[in-house]
């Protein structure tokens, strides 16, 4: 194809078009109207020679040229926003920059707590959106809607990712628990009432659920939470137990009576990874946040009493990820 006379505006068009699969909303969307956005269509159809959008029954659908033009474009425009709106030198002093990260409770509560605490005082004028993980965020984060999204799993596999921390499982219960002392055997783990976590999407599984169903283990489900932070709090007062990721016990352990057990059962480690788009690689603002979130897993890493992490230490350190 020969760009020479190609008005590059028409990129941001073809995105809208793209996204939107309808003239009248993409028009709003670049605020024009219908009648200047089907102009820009029509120019569109004839530079790549293709329908780009048909429509089927009440709708529109993308060509398969419009199917495979969808990722590289968005890429694209992506990579010219980052090149033209971002300094070559970052200063987190002045800068305005607002980033937006997808996140679990759970992350929110062990790590971004102590993130922001610590990036108000180095950069008070960068901003946050925190958003709830999920196919939502991996979509955003897929066209660009998204800096940065912590979670064990992703969707959009074409993207950098890291890892950023670890973190071992363990058995939760009230320290007054009359059922139980200082250790937790299979049949007690098995027979007590359970506070359990649930999160994503309707009927998803969390891995210590699928350990034990794999094993043919059947536990007594009491409470179903569908946050991290209340498992902790859900325990106190009663009988039941939470089977919770270390670090968030051992925060709740500071200020509520808990004691934590190694679990009779060897659930493998959560893996926590980062991902950003990979238009955001080298941009100077990204890399540092990047520092700055393993600057504060170092420091929280660093808060666990030796004596709890030795206690909830599983006996398999096989690595889970999802």
């Amino acid at each position: 194809m020969n760009l020479q006379g190609f008005d590059l505006n028409l990129l941001v068009a073809l995105d809208a078009l793209l996204t939107e699969r309808n003239v009248t909303r993409a028009g709003r969307r670049m605020n024009l109207s219908q009648s200047a956005m089907s102009g820009a269509l029509g120019r569109l159809r004839g530079f790549f020679q293709d329908e780009l959008l048909v429509v089927v029954g009440r709708h529109m659908v993308l060509t398969p040229l419009a199917q495979d033009l969808v990722q590289p474009l968005r890429d694209v425009l992506l990579q010219v926003h980052s090149t033209v709106a971002n300094k070559p030198r970052f200063d987190p002093g002045s800068s305005e920059r607002h980033f937006s990260i997808a996140v679990s409770d759970y992350v929110m509560s062990v790590l971004i707590v102590d993130l922001l605490r610590h990036v108000e005082v180095e950069a008070p004028k960068i901003t946050f959106d925190l958003r709830p993980v999920g196919r939502r965020a991996s979509e955003d984060l897929d066209v660009g809607e998204l800096d940065f999204l912590i979670a064990p799993e992703y969707l959009a596999t074409i993207h950098p990712t890291e890892i950023l921390f670890e973190d071992t499982h363990c058995c939760l219960a009230w320290n007054r628990n009359r059922h139980i002392g200082s250790s937790i055997s299979l049949d007690e783990y098995l027979q007590l009432g359970h506070v359990i976590v649930r999160v994503g999407e309707p009927g998803s599984v969390n891995h210590d659920e699928r350990v034990l169903r794999r094993l043919h283990h059947k536990r007594t489900i009491e409470v179903v939470t569908p946050t991290f932070d209340l498992a902790p709090q859900l325990v106190v007062g009663t009988n039941r137990i939470a089977t919770v990721p270390t670090r968030l016990a051992c925060k709740y352990a500071k200020f509520l009576p808990l004691k934590l057990l190694p679990l009779p059962i060897d659930v493998a480690p959560l893996v926590e990874k980062l991902q950003w788009h990979r238009a955001h690689t080298q941009d100077p603002a990204h890399l540092w946040l990047r520092r700055q979130l393993r600057d504060a897993v170092a420091r929280v890493s660093g808060h666990q009493p030796a004596s709890i992490r030795q206690a909830a230490r599983p006996r398999s350190r096989r690595r889970m990820t999802a």
